[in-house]
């Protein structure tokens, strides 16, 4: 995949989880304080995960109801009492949260080299908060509120797209996410992908994407 020689006329990012560091955790403990067993807890913790995932896969809606409506239906499922002010507390909580330690400096670099975009599964209103933090210029910031469409879906990918009138191999495009952002590219053509493994999904074997563990990594791949 990507080597010194690869010069993509864009370099596409996922936001959350990927740049920013997605520390969901602190606010989910503090919702469900003395609620469930500390046993329990990474199990609530991946049914949450699961239910997010599921909750974007349908029609568009505003983040912050998609936070509360995924937690509302984990708390179904393990038999706790819903909590009416944990969409709002999840949204205060994404507004608070910075940047992965690796990747102002690293983004900067390669902000000096490249167009940086972003894709995001995010309001644009959480965005014009946590991109200044990530340290670097982009070319362009992409919400799910403007595609109209979270990912997986392809809808936001095509927006980017379109936005761009540019096509799938014009891009190198990073995530840290497999199942949100790397399958559905690879379905969609976009033949340069990469992994950054911050150890949230599975590994996704027969779509081709490479694996850095930093952006410094991945500047070094690019030979910058």
């Amino acid at each position: 995949m990507a080597d010194a020689t690869l010069r993509p006329e864009y370099i596409s990012f996922d936001c959350y989880g990927t740049l920013i560091n997605f520390n969901i955790v602190p606010a989910t403990r503090q919702l469900l304080a003395g609620r469930i067993p500390e046993e329990q807890m990474q199990q609530f913790l991946r049914d949450f995960r699961a239910y997010r995932y599921d909750q974007v896969c349908g029609d568009y809606y505003g983040y912050q109801q998609v936070l509360q409506d995924a937690f509302d239906r984990v708390c179904r499922k393990w038999e706790l009492a819903r909590s009416d002010d944990a969409g709002a507390r999840f949204a205060e909580a994404v507004l608070g949260w910075g940047p992965h330690a690796d990747v102002p400096a690293a983004l900067s670099t390669m902000g000096e080299n490249y167009k940086l975009v972003v894709l995001s599964n995010a309001d644009t209103s959480f965005l014009d908060v946590s991109v200044p933090k990530l340290g670097a210029a982009f070319h362009a910031v992409y919400s799910a509120e403007q595609a109209g469409a979270y990912k997986p879906r392809y809808q936001a990918f095509e927006y980017m797209l379109d936005q761009l009138d540019a096509v799938p191999e014009q891009f190198l495009h990073v995530s840290s996410h497999t199942r949100y952002d790397l399958m559905p590219a690879h379905d969609l053509g976009f033949t340069n992908t990469v992994l950054l493994d911050r150890g949230y999904d599975p590994p996704g074997p027969g779509y081709n994407y490479a694996t850095v563990r930093s952006l410094e990594e991945l500047n070094r791949i690019l030979g910058l």
